[in-house]
């Protein structure tokens, strides 16, 4: 279907959006035996997802080339979400996950890093003719897409500026970044609602993580009280205090940054030079900060569920994000795409089988390369409120080593098309 109408007021989106959210949210409360079947198998976060996807194509309702809502959402109200996440972590009970995680997200790293050579050698083996143009121009602009996948798209310019990727070329395959990164996205979070029957396949034990969860539930409920509008501001206050206090801190810190500029390049550490990455960075302190004072009765008016209200809202404007129609118009890089995110999805699951761990590693372990802060937190969360701190966590280990992987994917990818 060709899109009759793109709507270009936010506010007009957004109303839409939230519109979406509350519609799912609503049929989720159904006692109707079909909606009970539905979700059965169809997780809701799914669906906030995918249906703003689908609204901009192919109904060609909404419109994400001049919105504004995804910066906006990704600048304040994910810092904000991850703030109130970490109100009322428990430290303690997240280091006695042990180390399976970090396991499970270096071998996602390591199928991203080898995963794009062999992408892009069979495709130029086998089928060269799908293909924009030949192997050995395309190398440097694919390898930005390893930045991306490892580390976010602070390391991703990283790399384009290092190779000098021409804009041309880099819009090209920043499509194939998008729309591969987010069905995979589509697909865990699918993978999140039948998680228990993939355990199994794994052979893995989910205790320690249902564990985890069910103590912050329980944390939650024991400081629960009714919220009455002094608590509920005081909340927003600590909030967005501490949002804007990461704000300002980023302000002082970036100029700081810029003056180290060619040294950071040197070490090949242009990543930290983001605000963005700051903004997650001290969000997230300032909330794990939190957690060790009063603050972390906070929960009991509302914090976790507040976070999971922005944070479904940023589902929303990500799957808004997303430009189906963009596959059909690049299928030769398309394919390459999806064979190198084959191979990362080979490698995370075969290492997390051979030593059991569960799937919410899998999902958080490839969710924080494939997608950084902006997502990997919201793949936590679909096992659990509680369990987004550590989607975050592994996040920002993949911006320290975001660069570093993208460049030894790209010398590769060059090996293999000369």
């Amino acid at each position: 279907m060709i899109p009759l109408l793109f709507i270009k007021n936010d506010a007009v989106t957004f109303g839409i959006l939230i519109s979406v959210l509350a519609l799912v949210f609503y049929t989720t409360q159904s006692s109707k035996p079909f909606w009970i079947r539905f979700y059965k198998y169809v997780p809701a976060l799914l669906l906030c997802y995918f249906i703003p996807a689908l609204l901009h194509w192919p109904l060609g309702l909404i419109s994400n080339e001049s919105s504004k809502l995804y910066p906006f959402v990704s600048r304040y109200l994910l810092p904000a979400s991850l703030l109130l996440f970490c109100i009322s972590l428990d430290l303690k009970a997240i280091a006695r996950l042990g180390p399976k995680a970090l396991v499970v997200f270096l071998s996602g790293t390591f199928g991203v890093i080898i995963g794009g050579p062999i992408a892009l050698f069979l495709v130029s083996r086998f089928f060269p003719g799908i293909l924009p143009a030949p192997p050995a121009e395309l190398w440097q602009g694919l390898s930005t897409i390893g930045g991306s996948w490892i580390g976010g798209g602070a390391n991703q310019t990283a790399i384009k500026e290092i190779f000098q990727v021409s804009d041309t070329l880099f819009g090209s395959v920043v499509v194939v970044d998008i729309a591969v990164a987010n069905v995979w996205m589509a697909i865990l979070l699918y993978g999140a609602g039948i998680h228990h029957r993939i355990n199994k396949w794994l052979k893995a034990d989910f205790t320690q993580i249902e564990n985890l969860r069910v103590k912050m539930e329980a944390y939650s409920l024991s400081v629960e009280k009714k919220p009455d509008m002094a608590s509920l501001m005081i909340l927003m206050g600590v909030t967005f205090g501490g949002v804007g206090l990461a704000h300002w801190i980023t302000d002082r810190i970036m100029p700081v940054m810029e003056q180290y500029k060619p040294w950071l390049e040197t070490y090949k550490l242009s990543a930290i030079n983001s605000s963005f990455f700051w903004i997650v960075v001290l969000s997230t302190s300032i909330g794990i900060l939190l957690s060790f004072t009063r603050a972390r009765k906070m929960e009991g008016v509302g914090a976790s569920k507040w976070a999971s209200i922005f944070l479904y809202i940023l589902v929303a404007t990500i799957g808004m994000q997303m430009d189906l129609s963009q596959i059909v118009q690049n299928l030769g890089l398309i394919t390459v795409g999806v064979i190198w995110m084959c191979i990362h999805i080979l490698i995370i699951v075969l290492v997390a089988r051979w030593i059991h761990a569960p799937f919410f590693y899998v999902a958080v372990g490839s969710m924080a390369n494939i997608g950084g802060a902006a997502s990997a937190p919201v793949v936590a969360a679909a096992f659990g409120p509680g369990l987004a701190p550590v989607g975050v966590l592994l996040a920002v280990l993949g911006y320290a080593v975001g660069t570093y992987g993208g460049l030894i994917c790209a010398y590769l990818m060059q090996a293999v098309v000369n």
